[in-house]
């Protein structure tokens, strides 16, 4: 079975507050970005087996055996042999490695035939990582909490053209929380992306920019860039370094 990971941006990324248990709540618009993917090939096996081709990921265990590790644990699925061929770039903001883990455990879900509902999915997904969840509905969503909170939102940008700028720069998402300053914004986010797109570029903010920006210059110079060629709206996405232009079409 072979599946295509794909990446999101951030439409408005609030920090509103930072929580007891160590995390912050935000308030986001997620939207999927098809386009931009990974390959995920997944059978079944004798022998359990992971392998990684294209851009070259350095964690001990990936996100997405420890996603085949949950449902093996909790419904005794048998092995597989797992190949990620690594495409969307990481530490960019797009939320890849979070979309191989709900695409790993979705293709799970159909190959063993678990008949496990989107529901059920999504708190597996949440087991995984903040963002994981939404990429097993995979549709734009405004996201609320740590990324669990998920409304659907009537949203179709689909008469745009959007643009991503990957500047080659990987950011911690760990060390932007630490730097970011958290506020409740004077207008919320529910209302401003039901504005036209531009009205946003004087409403919409990334909170992350802020701090972003005065450590890599160069990220604020490409949102520049884009204006200059024309975009309705460009931002940086999640906790960087792509970012995006919406222009269009």
């Amino acid at each position: 079975m072979i599946v295509y990971p794909n990446a999101k941006i951030n439409l408005g990324l609030n920090i509103l507050r930072k929580r007891k248990d160590g995390y912050h709540d935000i308030s986001s618009v997620f939207y999927p970005i098809k386009e931009c993917v990974d390959i995920l090939e997944i059978v079944k096996s004798d022998t359990f087996e992971f392998v990684n081709t294209g851009i070259e990921i350095s964690d001990d265990e990936n996100i997405c055996v420890k996603a085949w590790k949950l449902l093996y644990k909790d419904h005794g699925i048998g092995n597989v042999k797992i190949h990620l061929h690594k495409q969307i770039p990481i530490g960019a903001g797009l939320g890849g490695g979070s979309s191989d883990a709900s695409f790993t455990l979705k293709a799970l879900n159909e190959l063993f035939n678990l008949n496990l509902l989107n529901l059920e999915l999504e708190k597996y997904a949440l087991l995984l990582g903040a963002d994981c969840p939404f990429f097993i509905d995979n549709r734009p969503k405004l996201v609320k909490g740590i990324g669990e909170k998920m409304i659907n939102i009537d949203l179709d940008l689909s008469a745009f053209e959007i643009r991503l700028i990957n500047p080659r720069l990987h950011i911690s998402t760990k060390k932007a929380y630490s730097r970011v300053v958290s506020q409740i914004p004077a207008l919320s986010l529910e209302e401003i992306i039901k504005l036209p797109v531009s009205e946003w570029p004087k409403k919409l903010k990334n909170d992350f920019e802020d701090t972003v920006f005065v450590q890599h210059s160069s990220i604020k110079d490409i949102k520049n860039q884009l204006y200059k060629e024309g975009a309705v709206y460009a931002s940086m996405s999640g906790s960087g370094s792509v970012v995006y232009g919406i222009f269009e079409k």
